[in-house]
């Protein structure tokens, strides 16, 4: 077999339909358009958007700018405020123990510390996320900073 001997499956091309060529073709006068009207018209089509002069449904739809995206991460944000009232010197914080001190109701979203306010008592949090602020606030009041991965909160919450 070589390159020219090759060709399709019997079947499987079909020969296109030749409109316009006389009575007997089965396609011919007004080769499959109807009679009269914009269909017929040479360039005569409408646009999707068009419903025959109704208001479109496009337009009767509120008017809405963007989009939801849908794999956007919602945080519970826990300021240093929070952590400085609750927790004991030397406490470690994490999003168990914040459920336990009713910082937060559960366990189904990931939690982000805010640099709000002041810390004096140095704490360990394990938390999903940190700022820079409250980092940088932890640790000047002698406590650690570990970062959990998101993944533990997705499977806490299902």
């Amino acid at each position: 077999m070589k390159l020219h001997d090759l060709q399709p499956n019997p079947g499987a091309r079909k020969d296109k339909k030749r409109v316009g060529r006389g009575i007997s073709a089965g396609q011919g006068k007004t080769a499959g358009r109807g009679t009269k009207g914009q269909g017929a018209r040479q360039g005569g089509s409408v646009s999707k958007y068009f419903e025959g002069g109704n208001l479109p449904l496009v337009r009767k739809l509120p008017f809405k700018r963007g989009f939801t995206n849908l794999r956007k991460i919602h945080y519970v944000e826990v300021s240093l405020d929070k952590l400085e009232s609750r927790f004991v010197k030397n406490g470690v914080v994490t999003p168990e123990t914040l459920v336990s001190a009713q910082v937060m109701k559960d366990l189904s979203k990931p939690v982000v510390v805010l640099g709000g306010g002041e810390l004096t008592k140095p704490l360990t949090v394990k938390v999903h996320r940190v700022t820079a602020a409250a980092k940088a606030a932890i640790e000047k009041a002698g406590g650690t900073v570990e970062i959990v991965p998101l993944v533990e909160a997705e499977e806490a919450g299902a």
